[in-house]
This record gives C-alpha cells, structure tokens and sequence, in this order.
C-alpha cells in the first residue's frame, strides 16, 4: 500500500514539474506572439490604429470593444524614441511591453496630470549616455528605460458609450512615436 502511495506521489510531483516547466517555457516559445501579429499591420517607430475588435477576428487577444487601441512597435538598436499622446475626454492609459509581452511600464493620463502625455523611451545604455544637466529636472522630463531594444507601446482609449469611438479614435490619431534626433 506505502509502495503505491508512493509511486502516485511521485507521479503527481513529476507532473506538477513538467506542468510548471512547460507554462513558464510557453510564452518564450510562441512564435504567434503580439509582436509577430502586428508585424503585419505595425510598422516599426511608427503609431498604428488597430481596427475594432470582431467576433473571432481580433489582432490581439482581450481586446476591450470600449477601447481605441494604438500601437507602437519599437526598436531602440538606431537610438531613443520621443512618444506622445494627447489624453482623451474620458480615459487614457499607456502601456510598454518588452518583445516576450512582459509589461514593465504604465502610465494613465490621472497620474500624467497633463494634457499630453509625452516621454523618451530609451535602453539603459542610451540613458547613461544622457549629459549631466541641472535644469532638466524629472517633472519636465519623464524616461523610461526598456530593458530591452525591441518591443510595444500599447496606447489605449476609453469611449464611454459607443457614439464616443470617433472621439476616442481622433485622440489617438494624434500620438507619436518617434526617433529622437
């Protein structure tokens, strides 16, 4: 009886392993990650609407039908990215992704407190490259360091009722992403 308790616990504890092994290795593996998707529609350094999300077609998954959604696809290798978006009437955030879709970035247009929310994307590297200046202060100038040279910039865009999308939409036309020169 203890030799096949046992044997059924180990059993549960090799696939208890394999199970977390294989969950953690997946995302990493994928070779249909956002990225990929948006290769097509997305090109680099460049903002891009997604179209409405439509059942059994949407270019990303959990895709919120109340939301405009626009998207950077970055790549640091050639220098740092200037990003800005006007804030919407209603509800504005931002997001970064690194290349394997990890967030490590967000912002909302609440903890902006501005009008337009504008930042410099740049790797570590590029950062310490920066001068030393003493009137630069943080508030007038907001960087984010990616950790790494390649990923996405998720811009999203509440419309409170469906009649608001134009609304939502046009607020978004006007974002940017850009190199810095």
């Amino acid at each position: 009886m203890i030799r096949w308790l046992l044997l059924l616990l180990g059993g549960l504890l090799l696939g208890g392993i394999v199970h977390l092994v294989t969950m953690m290795m997946a995302p990493r593996t994928a070779t249909q990650d956002a990225y990929a998707r948006l290769a097509l529609n997305a090109p680099v350094n460049t903002m891009t609407q997604i179209a409405a999300p439509q059942p059994g077609d949407a270019i990303l998954t959990f895709m919120d039908p109340a939301f405009a959604l626009a998207v950077c696809r970055y790549d640091l290798s050639d220098g740092s990215l200037k990003f800005s978006v006007p804030v919407s009437q209603a509800y504005t955030s931002v997001t970064f992704y690194t290349r394997q879709d990890i967030a490590y970035y967000a912002i909302n247009d609440r903890a902006a407190g501005r009008r337009v929310i504008e930042l410099d994307l740049m790797t570590p590297e590029q950062r310490a490259q920066l001068p030393e200046d003493e009137d630069v202060t943080a508030a007038d100038r907001l960087i984010v360091e990616s950790p790494t040279e390649t990923g996405l910039i998720a811009v999203r865009a509440l419309a409170p009722e469906p009649g608001l999308m134009p609304m939502a939409r046009a607020s978004l036309e006007a974002a940017r992403c850009q190199r810095a020169d």
